[in-house]
């Protein structure tokens, strides 16, 4: 498998507001999501060690798990949608405060865009654009 590790890149933000068990699930959904999404950003489907015992692979390409404030995460989340050249999957607050899938559905259709409070985003696509508008965000410690 030839590839230049470095040509893409996935990059999480989350609020830096939340609490750490928050901040994982919105993670935890967020890659799921990307994951989902995402073409061609997988290594090999299973890993087999040296007992032939297998283990799903992950993904080839870097992901970095960062944290910003949640005007960031919007301006973020804004810039992703002017580059078709990168997929995105956010998470706003109603995710949070909803547990079925049509209860969410349903909240967000009542909400306008401006109004969302964005708790974490996950952007994948060339490392330049990723870079572009990710580059300022800290490091999640």
């Amino acid at each position: 498998m030839e590839y230049n590790y470095k040509e893409k890149k996935i990059v999480a933000v989350v609020n830096d507001k939340l609490e750490v068990g928050v901040a994982l699930n919105v993670l935890g959904h967020l890659a799921v999501s990307i994951g989902y999404n995402a073409e061609n950003h997988m290594g090999r489907s299973v890993l087999t060690d040296a007992s032939g015992i297998k283990h799903l692979g992950i993904s080839k390409y870097p992901f970095i798990i960062t944290k910003a404030n949640a005007n960031k995460i919007r301006n973020a989340i804004e810039a992703a949608r002017q580059n078709i050249n990168i997929l995105f999957a956010d998470y706003p607050l109603q995710m949070l405060e909803t547990g079925h899938d049509d209860e969410l559905a349903e909240s967000l259709s009542k909400a306008k865009e401006v109004d969302l409070l964005y708790l974490g985003a996950v952007f994948y696509g060339n490392t330049e654009d990723i870079n572009a508008i990710t580059k300022k965000f800290s490091l999640y410690r």
